[in-house]
């Protein structure tokens, strides 16, 4: 039987000190520069009714504009991806440094699409995820399995594989500035839909990898 319909309750992730409300918005390869700063305008306004923390992750062509549009906000602005290196000659790849320096406090590391299409590894999240830390940005590790490896019951193994590698030789304090972000490749354009129930007993599954891993609840 697959672990996840084993779990009878799972708590409210809102109830914990530990854990804020995130809603971040990732734009992908999408929107020219004005529809950018429209679309940045539109967040901006909406935002002061919002009860978590928001964020969107920008292309990098609008990294600049929409720092300027989200100023003066509490809307925090993010890329894409990112690389390890902090400068040199690394071609079409942008440092983390380069991405402060463009207005960013976040970045999206591991996304599924980059690791399907990009193929970075668990290895390549780990050193874009130090190279984040040190440049002084949240990163927004995500983490999630394939249809084909939800249906194969090995869901738990992706999950767990996937923490184990891109977190490995981070201390506690370390994560406590990283943003662990649960991604169900397996709904995302297949006709399947990830219910509340399903993606909080991932949570429930993550939360508990952390613990075990570094010893304290999260």
């Amino acid at each position: 039987m697959d672990k996840m319909s084993t779990i009878d309750h799972v708590k409210d992730p809102m109830t914990s000190p530990l854990r804020r409300p995130l809603i971040a918005g990732n734009w992908k390869m999408n929107l020219t520069l004005a529809q950018s700063v429209e679309l940045a305008r539109a967040v901006k306004e909406g935002s002061a009714a919002a009860t978590g923390e928001t964020a969107v992750c920008v292309p990098f062509t609008a990294i600049t504009l929409v720092a300027e549009v989200l100023k003066g906000s509490a809307v925090r602005l993010g890329a894409q991806d990112c690389y390890w290196e902090a400068s040199g000659a690394y071609t079409g790849e942008i440092s983390n440094g380069m991405l402060v320096d463009a207005g960013c406090s976040m970045v999206i590391i591991g996304h599924s699409e980059r690791r399907k299409l990009f193929n970075d590894t668990d290895e390549w999240v780990n050193k874009k995820l130090a190279a984040a830390l040190k440049a002084g940005l949240t990163p927004i590790v995500c983490i999630g399995e394939t249809l084909e490896e939800r249906e194969s019951q090995k869901t738990w193994r992706v999950l767990e594989t996937q923490l184990a590698g891109g977190l490995k030789g981070f201390a506690p304090a370390d994560l406590s500035k990283v943003v662990v972000a649960y991604e169900p490749v397996w709904a995302i354009g297949t006709g399947k839909t990830a219910t509340p129930a399903q993606a909080q007993e991932a949570h429930l599954f993550v939360r508990g990898q952390l613990e075990k891993l570094y010893g304290k609840p999260f």
